[in-house]
């Protein structure tokens, strides 16, 4: 029988029930019927399963964010406490004095005074106990490490985990450059979700940067898992099992091509219109993604079928770049928003509209009512995901005061 591990995975703010919808698709995946998924608490979502479950939600999870596997948990009241769970957990079980390492800590309303002093104390547990055993201790490596332990802390309870990921999961290893502000690829996962897209369901990201959006539902469509072109750390693991990683590659099967563009994106920058088609070959897509340098107030809906329109529209000093230097970010954020609604009622009719953004009083400056509006964190900055349901005519505010009595 094989030992059962309990795991957490950290995901962007907003998404835990996003996160645990898609760990339970990836439970119902051939021969994974081990995942068990637990409790959604702020910030992720706990599951349980064997070792190679692990490798199975790093390789296909598109939202979570690390996935950390739980050494210990108990009650502690100072830093000693802390120092001696650390210190009777079985590390040489895992990895090798030979291997460098990094700890982080995070804590919520913690009575410790110090985290840096705690991450110390974890630190010198795990170095103590391979000079205990061997007379020789990990490195420390902050930039690179090949383990990287986890300690989190509440008012009274410390869990110590081991990181199976190594770098977060959002870098997927195709990204060659972003523009000024990268969607992070695990959030646009989850904004394609909340929004309902599927495969095959037109999309339109007409603000599209480098791609990120794009290059999430791409891959989708393609079927090629978020970790299909990237390395983890449970693959330098002691007990790591290079046949059952291998069955678990094997075992992807991709979507035939398809015959007709369905995901289509736009820019006002040249520049970006490149870097995103730079990143899709990067990504592996093998179709067409039609790309245009054009402003968003001239877009048209690229199908005749209505779909959605998703984007993280510039807001702010952004909206100025190719714009009239003598106006003030908020005259150039209003005018610009004015005329690309006006566009979105003309030519998108049937179109779901999702906009992604830190800017809460975006619905008054399109002069739309939202239809939903989702919360997210874009790090620790609060977002919004408004929805727009464009009907044919004007969707206006029934009480859209005149412009001249704002």
């Amino acid at each position: 029988m094989k030992t059962r591990y309990s795991y957490f995975c950290p995901c962007p703010r907003g998404l835990e029930t996003a996160l645990a919808e898609e760990l339970a698709e990836i439970a119902a995946l051939k021969n994974s019927k081990t995942i068990h998924v637990h409790t959604q608490v702020p910030g992720g979502v706990h599951f349980s399963g064997e070792l190679n479950d692990a490798y199975r939600v790093n390789l296909h999870s598109r939202i979570a964010s690390r996935v950390l596997l739980r050494m210990a948990h108990g009650g502690y009241s100072n830093e000693n406490d802390i120092y001696d769970l650390t210190l009777e957990q079985p590390w040489e079980d895992w990895f090798g004095y030979h291997h460098t390492i990094r700890v982080d800590v995070t804590a919520v309303k913690s009575p410790l005074k110090s985290l840096e002093f705690t991450t110390l104390k974890i630190k010198d547990a795990i170095c103590d106990r391979f000079r205990d055993q061997f007379t020789q201790r990990p490195s420390v490596d902050t930039k690179q490490p090949d383990m990287r332990i986890v300690g989190f802390l509440d008012a009274h309870n410390y869990t110590v985990y081991l990181d199976t990921s190594g770098e977060a999961l959002f870098k997927r290893g195709w990204r060659l450059e972003t523009g000024d502000a990268p969607l992070r690829e695990n959030l646009a996962a989850g904004l394609l979700r909340t929004a309902g897209w599927k495969p095959g369901v037109p999309l339109f990201d007409p603000m599209c940067g480098s791609g990120t959006i794009l290059i999430e539902a791409a891959q989708m469509l393609a079927g090629i898992p978020p970790g299909m072109r990237r390395e983890f750390a449970f693959e330098k693991f002691a007990a790591f099992n290079e046949e059952e990683w291998q069955d678990i590659k094997n075992a992807i099967r991709m979507n035939p091509l398809p015959s007709e563009p369905s995901i289509f994106g736009s820019d006002i920058s040249g520049d970006m219109v490149s870097m995103t088609r730079n990143n899709l070959n990067k990504a592996g897509i093998k179709f067409e993604v039609p790309l245009k340098q054009i402003e968003a107030q001239e877009i048209k809906a690229p199908t005749e079928q209505a779909g959605i329109l998703l984007t993280n529209p510039p807001y702010g000093e952004r909206i100025g770049v190719r714009g009239d230097q003598s106006f003030e970010p908020d005259d150039l954020a209003r005018e610009f928003f004015a005329a690309f609604s006006a566009t979105l009622k003309q030519r998108f009719a049937g179109w779901s509209v999702f906009l992604f953004t830190a800017d809460l009083g975006l619905p008054k400056l399109l002069r739309l009512k939202e239809s939903r509006k989702t919360p997210f964190f874009n790090g620790a900055l609060e977002c919004r995901l408004f929805r727009f349901d464009m009907v044919a005519g004007f969707n206006r505010r029934e009480a859209a005061k005149p412009k001249d009595a704002e």
